[in-house]
């Protein structure tokens, strides 16, 4: 990636063209366009976008559960696919990370379906980048989907704490510029 990719939290222009890159994508679960809206909107502080030449090229979508205060949930990744394959991800996780939303978690969650190779080793990579564990649990059976649906798998990493983000931060060249989500 010769371009510079800029990082900043979303607002809520950038809703319509998360739905994009999902859709796109052909493998993340496509919810409604106002759900995507809703997030830059009301959960900016634990998001993330990337942006090249004035176009989204990725994100990261993420929540704090109200019951677990140590956990970051990470909703959905998405990279453009032009970008796919070029590192941009794991910048994005170390991205999420920093975001104000998720700065006291010590613990990052995600589901991924057991089909989704990619997803499993970037979520690894993290927790060996982070130089802390990474536990997977069964979460949701294919039960609990309507329709046709894969399993998903929790994962769960850490405890990391500052100092690990900050290496993190550092072998990815997290700089990012804050953006008003208003």
């Amino acid at each position: 990636m010769n371009q510079e990719i800029e990082f900043r939290l979303p607002c809520v222009d950038d809703g319509a063209a998360i739905w994009r890159i999902v859709r796109d994508s052909g493998v993340l679960d496509l919810n409604s366009s106002y759900l995507y809206l809703l997030l830059c909107k009301d959960f900016a502080d634990t998001c993330i976008v990337a942006r090249m030449d004035d176009r989204l090229v990725g994100f990261a979508t993420g929540y704090r559960p109200p019951s677990r205060d140590d956990v970051i949930f990470l909703w959905q990744i998405g990279v453009d696919a032009r970008l796919r394959g070029q590192g941009l991800g794991r910048r994005l996780l170390a991205h999420f990370l920093s975001t104000p939303g998720a700065v006291d978690a010590t613990y990052l969650e995600t589901t991924i379906a057991p089909s989704n190779q990619p997803s499993q080793r970037l979520f690894r990579g993290l927790a060996r980048d982070l130089g802390v564990a990474c536990q997977t649990a069964p979460c949701f059976d294919e039960s609990h989907f309507p329709g046709s649906h894969e399993a998903e798998h929790l994962y769960r990493i850490g405890p990391f704490d500052a100092a690990s983000r900050r290496l993190l931060a550092a072998a990815t060249n997290c700089t990012r510029r804050n953006h008003d989500p208003s």
